[in-house]
C-alpha cells in the first residue's frame, strides 16, 4: 500500500504550520484539506508529519508529469545554475519551446507568445482579439472560469469569482453552457438538438451592441465542476463563430498537455480555434503559460506592445521542454486515457450503487463526481461533498472540491499514475462514499 496515515489529522507539525498560515497569510487563499505538504514523488504526497497520500488533485491540474519527476527536476536545476531571467532577450530554450509548441498545433496556429500564468494567457487573448477586430465585446459562458486577473475575472460565468468586485470590464456577454445534468432550459440532451447553441443568437441580439470581437470557452468547464459539453457542440460553436466573423478562443489552461487523453483537448473534435490559451500542465509545477495564435492575428500588435516580465524565462522554458519530452517518452496522454477509463468505469458503477452520487462525467484523467441529497430532486449537496473530501484525506486520498454549487469532487491525478495506484485510490473513494449516510 502507498497510503500511510498514522495520526488523526491534522498532525502536530501540520497544526503548527496551519496556525502560522492563519496568522500571517491572507485568508482569501482557498482552504484545502487540513494538512501541510512537505514533498512529493509521482502521485504520492508526504506531509510534514510523515503521512503519505495519493494525490488526486495534481495541485490544481498542474503536475501532469507527477511530483518531482527526475528528468523535470534535472532540467530545472541545470537551468537555474545558468540563467534565471533575461526579460525579452531570446534564449535557445525559449526559441526551441516556441518552435515545439507550434509544431504540436494545427498548422494555422503558428505563433507562440510565452507567458507565466493561465490568467495572463486569457488576458492576452482578449487584448489581441480586441486589437485585431477593432471591436470590444467578449462572449463567455455560464460557469466559465478564465482566471483571477480583472479582465479574466470579468469573463467568469460564476458569481463566486466576481462577487463584489464590480463594476467589471465593459462589453462582457454571457450565454448558457450545456450543463446537461442541470439544463437551464429543462431539456434532455438526447432530444434538445443543442438548443443552448441556437439560443446564442438570442443572447447576442439582446445583449450585444453589434461590436462582438470574440468568444472564449473551455473544452470542459473546470471550476464549474468538470462539465463536458455534448459531443459535437464545440465544433458547431466554432462554425457559429466563423459564420458571424467572431474570433473563437479556446481556453485549454486546465485541459491541455495530456489531461483528457490527447495532447490537447481540441484534438477530440478537430477544432481550429483562432487562439489557444495554455498553462498549468505545460510547466508541471513551474509557472509557465502560452498563447498560441494565427500569425495574421498576432501581427495586429506592434513590437513592444505586449510583453511579460517573467514570460518565457529560462527556468520555465527548460521545465516545459522537459515536460514535452516526458509526455512523449512515457506516452502520458495514452496513460491518461487508459487509467482514466478504468477509474471512470469503476466510479460510474459506484454511482449506481449509492444515492448521494448523482453524476459521474469526464474524459481521460479529468473526472467529476457530483453529489446530491437525493437522485430524484438532484438537490446539490455541498455538505456531503465536504464530508467526502475530509474523510478521503483522513484515509490517505487527496481530492479537491469545485462546482457551481460546491458539490463536485475532481478526480485529476498526475498523468503518471499506474492502474495499481488508481485501484488503491478508487478503493478509498468507494469506501468513503458508501459510508456516507
Amino acid at each position: 500500500m502507498i497510503v500511510h496515515v498514522k495520526d488523526q489529522l491534522p498532525g502536530p507539525k501540520s497544526r503548527e504550520y496551519l496556525a502560522l498560515s492563519d496568522q500571517y497569510e491572507a485568508r482569501c487563499i482557498n482552504q484545502q484539506a487540513p494538512i501541510v505538504w512537505e514533498r512529493g514523488d509521482g502521485v504520492v504526497v508526504t506531509d510534514v508529519d510523515g503521512n503519505t497520500y495519493i494525490d488526486f488533485t495534481s495541485g490544481v491540474l498542474v503536475t501532469n508529469v507527477g511530483h518531482s519527476h527526475p528528468k523535470h527536476v534535472k532540467a530545472i536545476q541545470e537551468a537555474a545554475a545558468k540563467l534565471l531571467n533575461c526579460y525579452d532577450f531570446p534564449t535557445p530554450d525559449r526559441v526551441t519551446l516556441a518552435k515545439r509548441l507550434v509544431e504540436l498545433m494545427p498548422e494555422h496556429l503558428n505563433k507562440a507568445f510565452l507567458l507565466t500564468t493561465g490568467s495572463e494567457a486569457t488576458e492576452a487573448a482578449m487584448r489581441v482579439a480586441k486589437r485585431y477586430t477593432g471591436r470590444h465585446e467578449m462572449l463567455s459562458f455560464y460557469g466559465g472560469f478564465h482566471g483571477r486577473t480583472f479582465g479574466a475575472m470579468s469573463m467568469a460565468g460564476k458569481m463566486g469569482t466576481k462577487k463584489r468586485f464590480g463594476p467589471l470590464m465593459p462589453g462582457c456577454i454571457y450565454a448558457p453552457f450545456p450543463y446537461c445534468f442541470r439544463c437551464p432550459f429543462k431539456k434532455k440532451p438526447e432530444t434538445c438538438g443543442l438548443f443552448c447553441l441556437e439560443f446564442l443568437d438570442t443572447v447576442v441580439s439582446v445583449e450585444s451592441t453589434g461590436d462582438l470581437a470574440a468568444l472564449i470557452i473551455e473544452p470542459y468547464q473546470g471550476g464549474a465542476g468538470f462539465i463536458f459539453p455534448p459531443e459535437g457542440y464545440l465544433k458547431k460553436l466554432e462554425t457559429w463563430a466563423k459564420e458571424r466573423d467572431v474570433l473563437f478562443i479556446l481556453d485549454e489552461v486546465q485541459a491541455s498537455f495530456g489531461r483528457t487523453g490527447k495532447m490537447f483537448a481540441l484534438e477530440w473534435e478537430d477544432l481550429r480555434p483562432n487562439m489557444l490559451c495554455l498553462g498549468k500542465g505545460i510547466g508541471s509545477g513551474v509557472p509557465t503559460a502560452a498563447l498560441m495564435a494565427e500569425s495574421r492575428i498576432m501581427a495586429s500588435l506592434s513590437p513592444g506592445e505586449m510583453s511579460s516580465t517573467t514570460g518565457g524565462n529560462p527556468l520555465s522554458c527548460a521545465a516545459a521542454l522537459a515536460v514535452l519530452d516526458i509526455m512523449e517518452e512515457e506516452r502520458l496522454p495514452d496513460n491518461a486515457l487508459k487509467v482514466g477509463d478504468y477509474l471512470f468505469r469503476r466510479l460510474k458503477k459506484l454511482s449506481e450503487e449509492v444515492t448521494v452520487l448523482g453524476d459521474v462525467r469526464g474524459r481521460g484523467l479529468v473526472i467529476g463526481l457530483e453529489f446530491v441529497t437525493d437522485k430524484k430532486t438532484l438537490e446539490p449537496s455541498a455538505e456531503i461533498t465536504v464530508e467526502v473530501v475530509n474523510r478521503c484525506c483522513q484515509s490517505g486520498l487527496l481530492v479537491g472540491r469545485v462546482g457551481i454549487y460546491g458539490n463536485v469532487i475532481r478526480v485529476a491525478p498526475p498523468l503518471v499514475i499506474t492502474e495499481t495506484e488508481a485501484e488503491e485510490a478508487a478503493d478509498i473513494l468507494e469506501k468513503v462514499i458508501k459510508g456516507i449516510k
